[in-house]
């Protein structure tokens, strides 16, 4: 299990999705865990299958956040150009993190 980690301090534990197909089978998984899903290579968000509204953060190649929303269940999110993955979490866990649009993210195996 891989730790989903900002500047050091662990957020959430992280699971990876390589692929759009194996990352949409892990989608309604662990959504009742406070498991984060991490899709790549993706540019768009999405909470199709979800129960519940899902907090998602749009990543550059490098892992800073470039943008974020919330979405409601059974939406599909624009693409961003400069995202590389796309973050999935429970409703209201980016703001329990203080995550917010320039934070560099970190991913420890």
């Amino acid at each position: 299990m891989a730790w989903l980690l900002r500047r050091g301090d662990a957020l959430a534990s992280l699971e990876v999705g390589e692929g759009p197909m194996s990352w949409a089978r892990r989608a309604t998984a662990h959504e009742d865990h406070d498991t984060v899903l991490l899709s790549r290579p993706s540019r768009f968000g999405h909470s199709i299958g979800a129960r519940a509204p899902l907090d998602v953060a749009y990543l550059d190649r490098d892992l800073v956040v470039v943008a974020m929303s919330r979405m409601k269940p059974f939406r599909l999110g624009l693409p961003h150009l400069h995202c590389r993955s796309v973050l999935r979490a429970r409703s209201g866990a980016f703001e329990r993190w203080g995550l917010r649009v320039g934070d560099q993210l970190e991913i420890k195996e």
